[in-house]
């Protein structure tokens, strides 16, 4: 088990790698078998067809993606709070080429995956940030004003648009500096005073592994 294990990391690695680089219409399982050093048929033991392929790729992205907000929720509670998670967030997206062509749908990079929802539920996704958002509501930690969809909405809508505007807008500064701008901006908008426990980063956490 641990040299196919081994033998699907190489494949999805290369892929991935190649996804970046050259882009979807450009990338055959030819080109990855060959560049990982193995025969077509190998890769095509693993996944039937191509896209089979490029949606593991982006499914392992999003894994990774989550696992690292969860470390960074258990070594800091104080990334629970929806300012700072924000920025963590942003940056962590930001780091990780093939989801943020995702997230922004470059269709160069993706090509017919974009938009598609075999590998990314948006419902799901949408849900997971309204009981985060409940969480921390309950808490005390944001506005209380507003419904759980207008803040969710209001919330994703600056955030995305952060997303967004590095492709769009140009860069200002460092990612580091535009993440300390997100996350002022979602705090004077949406955040209340208060400390997060370990208590609260492992809740966030639970919801973050429903994503994967």
């Amino acid at each position: 088990m641990t040299g196919r294990t081994d033998r699907e990391t190489k494949i999805l690695d290369v892929a991935g790698d190649m996804l970046v680089r050259h882009g979807y219409r450009r990338v055959t399982v030819d080109d990855v078998a060959g560049a990982a050093g193995i025969g077509k048929g190998t890769v095509y033991l693993h996944w039937k067809t191509r896209e089979e392929l490029f949606v593991a790729v982006f499914a392992r992205e999003v894994r990774n993606a989550v696992a690292d907000m969860v470390a960074t929720l258990h070594a800091d509670p104080a990334v629970a709070l929806l300012h700072r998670f924000a920025a963590e967030f942003f940056l962590t997206i930001l780091g990780r080429p093939l989801l943020y062509g995702r997230v922004i749908g470059d269709a160069q990079m993706w090509g017919k995956l974009v938009g598609s929802e075999v590998d990314h539920d948006g419902a799901r996704h949408h849900a997971v940030m309204a009981s985060y958002l409940d969480v921390l509501a309950e808490r005390g930690l944001v506005r209380t004003d507003l419904s759980t969809p207008e803040l969710t909405y209001a919330f994703q809508s600056v955030f995305e648009g952060f997303i967004y505007a590095e492709r769009t807008v140009g860069s200002t500064g460092t990612r580091d500096e535009r993440a300390r701008l997100l996350s002022a901006t979602v705090e004077s908008a949406f955040s209340r005073p208060g400390t997060p426990d370990a208590a609260l980063a492992d809740e966030v956490a639970a919801l973050l592994s429903r994503l994967t």
